[in-house]
């Protein structure tokens, strides 16, 4: 996914709330956009280089998008819109070959009390996917949720049963950052998650971790990741 708009890197100052945030951009402080809801505690921090997308528009209230923050000298994505997109790209492309073979590609699919990412079908097969971001890095080791998280659960739920009615299932933890040892979901954190996490993989949920090519103006898939539970 490459972003067309221009772009502009600042210096984050602080957060006012889970969507907007002050940057200094060129000795100037601005209101910016935070386009993730999660805590993100461990990237927002004062002094952060971060880099920023101009988005002009009628109905905006910000004309900055935070769109990638340096670590040190990790670059990380954290706009939570993106995973859907890089992964929903990677499978028409055909590039992720466990979710090849199907003839309908559908984003935003709803079966029971959930909706879900993407749903693939074909004549005598129906596979739901739930696609989660993960931003957060501890020694090389990335962690999902952040913080607690109901609707993740829900989902994972969810998904056990879609495998239990004879359609396939997966959720997959897109890694918005390069260089990482492996995934484990963050017990610390979310133990409900984690939990049903397990659940679902026991039922035959499929899960799968990829870590990103990430570029200022660019995040794509690179290679997948090892899942420890």
């Amino acid at each position: 996914m490459v972003i067309e708009n221009p772009i502009i890197k600042g210096k984050f100052v602080k957060r006012i709330n889970r969507f907007l945030a002050y940057v200094e951009i060129d000795g100037e402080v601005i209101l910016t956009h935070v386009p993730n809801t999660g805590r993100c505690k461990e990237l927002f921090v004062p002094g952060a280089t971060v880099v920023l997308e101009k988005r002009e528009g009628k109905e905006r209230k910000t004309l900055y998008e935070l769109e990638f923050v340096y670590k040190g000298s990790k670059l990380i994505s954290i706009d939570s819109q993106v995973p859907n997109k890089v992964v929903f790209d990677n499978i028409l492309r055909g590039r992720l070959k466990q979710f090849n073979g199907y003839d309908l590609i559908e984003k935003e699919k709803t079966y029971e009390n959930s909706k879900f990412d993407i749903k693939l079908s074909k004549k005598d097969e129906v596979f739901f996917i739930e696609v989660k971001g993960v931003t957060l890095e501890e020694n090389g080791v990335v962690m999902f949720p952040d913080a607690p998280t109901e609707r993740g659960t829900k989902h994972m739920v969810e998904l056990k049963k879609v495998k239990e009615s004879g359609m396939r299932a997966a959720v997959i933890f897109l890694v918005q950052m390069d260089d990482v040892l492996y995934f484990t979901p963050n017990v610390r954190t979310d133990m409900k998650f984690v939990s049903a996490l397990k659940d679902a993989i026991d039922a035959g949920v499929e899960a799968y971790a990829y870590c990103c090519d990430v570029k200022e103006n660019f995040i794509d898939i690179k290679d997948e990741v090892e899942i420890k539970i």
